[in-house]
């Protein structure tokens, strides 16, 4: 008798055991299912979950899509001083000097055209108005070149109403 009551506890421990484990994995399937149910409906209704098109390709050349340029915001100035604004040209730095060579003298006497090293970052017109306020003169044009010594060069063709030996005199070139 003590056997077979023995065996009966065993068998009802085994079947208990057997239950619970059985819910327990039910419970998590259930759960399991439930959760890929929601998905496949979060999936269809679309929104954040969207499956992503393959986009079609139109062209044979692949442009760069734009993205964000954001605006620099430097810590700290790399230049203590603008080079640009500081050093602003006035017509006593643009024209340097006159030159006085063989053939700068032969443009004063046969083309009416006085011959000025100038600065390198004046352009035509500084150069122009520069040589009308030194010189009290009308310029017809100005053409500039720029040396092998790295020198820039004018040549100032004045209007036909001045000559330019009279005001290579006056400004002593001659």
């Amino acid at each position: 008798k003590q056997w077979y009551q023995r065996r009966v506890r065993v068998f009802l421990f085994f079947l208990l055991y057997y239950i619970t484990n059985n819910l327990r994995m039910a419970v998590k399937k259930s759960a399991a299912v439930s959760k890929a149910k929601n998905a496949s409906k979060a999936v269809l209704k679309g929104g954040k979950f969207t499956l992503k098109k393959k986009k079609v390709m139109t062209s044979a050349t692949f442009r760069r899509p734009k993205t964000k340029i954001t605006p620099r915001k430097p810590k700290y100035a790399r230049k203590s001083v603008n080079t640009i604004n500081t050093a602003k040209l006035d017509k006593y730095s643009i024209i340097q000097n006159p030159l006085t060579t063989e053939s700068a003298m032969k443009k004063i006497e046969d083309n009416n055209t006085l011959v000025f090293l100038v600065n390198t970052r004046a352009n035509k017109p500084q150069i122009k108005m520069a040589v009308k306020q030194l010189y009290d003169i009308d310029v017809a044009k100005v053409n500039t070149l720029i040396r092998p010594d790295g020198q820039k060069k004018a040549y100032v063709r004045l209007a036909p109403d001045y000559d330019a030996l009279d005001i290579a005199k006056k400004i002593e070139i001659i």
